[in-house]
């Protein structure tokens, strides 16, 4: 185990983190089946869900190529044309110019985008209520988004921009990662 893995402070940490995190899916996931969110109750819960999801994992996406493609650019691309085909096209096109500022720029507008998505799927609509909560649970954690909050950040931002620091490689190495380069660069391109 690394340094610093068995403390005490730590280990309680990850444990009620994990517990809010679970809680958060749970619930969102409990109001979208009984059609207590935006998109559920006037399209049903299974588009609601697949959009959640879709969505949460292109968050991903931009957020850990962000962190990948910002940190790859000083890194020569030839080293890693053989080994890495994918990513040496985006780096092809992102190292030249000033495509990385559009990019980070498309980016961002590309983020506004889908977490808006994230929010109409998941979010609770007025007076929401879950599996007979109480009501300071419900006013905490659905009334100020909190549990939304936590799903966007935990799930879809902050473990792939670690995850994608550590190997941007692999990261940006498959057709996804390139289509989604190329859809914030077409953002930023209409302005």
């Amino acid at each position: 185990m690394a340094e610093g893995e068995n403390d005490p402070l730590k280990l309680f940490k990850n444990f009620y983190s994990t517990v809010f995190l679970i809680f958060a899916i749970a619930s969102i996931h409990g109001l979208i089946f009984t059609k207590q969110t935006g998109l559920s109750k006037d399209h049903g819960p299974i588009g609601a869900v697949i959009l959640l999801w879709a969505a949460i994992i292109w968050l991903a996406m931009i957020e850990g190529g962000q962190a990948s493609h910002v940190g790859l650019a000083p890194v020569d691309k030839e080293l890693y044309r053989e080994s890495h085909p994918v990513a040496y096209k985006c780096a092809e096109h992102c190292n030249k110019g000033d495509n990385l500022d559009r990019y980070l720029l498309g980016r961002q507008f590309g983020v506004i985008f889908v977490v808006f998505c994230i929010n109409l799927s998941g979010a609770p609509i007025e007076n929401a209520e879950l599996w007979s909560m109480p009501d300071w649970i419900i006013q905490s954690f659905f009334a100020t988004g909190f549990s939304m909050i936590l799903f966007t950040c935990m799930v879809g931002q902050l473990n792939t921009q670690v995850n994608a620091s550590t190997c941007m490689l692999d990261f940006v190495n498959n057709y996804i990662s390139l289509f989604t380069y190329w859809g914030c660069i077409f953002v930023e391109y209409t302005g």
